[in-house]
């Protein structure tokens, strides 16, 4: 197994991240507009924002991404940590690199004093569940949304 390094992504580090927000984009089948993209890569980079981004490097190459975001909770007094979008990939499934990325956000929330991490996906996706199922614990709430826009 090749050595994987987690690293908080920079303002340099756009390029490598694109082609990996692209392609999480691609799995789930949509499209974010452009100027969404944009607007969420000034926030990673704005430390007033509670949005945070870091990339898995193997071999100085960007195998996957993490982005969390930290936010108020009315069940506990500290800010929960979502993990809103995590991807690896395709070539380098398997290697650890999405095991990495989660104890990353879990390192990170603990050092910002969060009581919990927590996180979604869809339900067809099986292969991450496994890694999921090992990680945490499944939660018995369903969500539900409304969109508005």
């Amino acid at each position: 197994m090749r050595p994987i390094k987690i690293k908080a992504i920079d303002v340099c580090d756009f390029d490598i991240w694109l082609p990996l927000w692209k392609g999480y984009q691609r799995f789930y089948d949509v499209d974010i507009q452009e100027s969404v993209t944009h607007q969420t890569w000034a926030r990673f980079l704005d430390p007033m924002e509670p949005m945070h981004a870091a990339l898995a490097m193997v071999n100085d190459r960007a195998s996957g991404l993490v982005h969390s975001i930290y936010h108020r909770s009315t069940w506990t007094a500290g800010d929960d940590c979502y993990l809103q979008d995590l991807f690896v990939a395709e070539d380098a499934r398997g290697d650890g690199i999405g095991r990495a990325l989660i104890e990353h956000v879990y390192e990170d929330a603990k050092r910002r004093g969060a009581p919990r991490v927590y996180w979604q996906t869809h339900e067809s996706n099986h292969n991450a569940m496994q890694l999921y199922d090992r990680m945490a614990d499944r939660s018995p709430f369903i969500q539900y949304r409304k969109l508005l826009a």
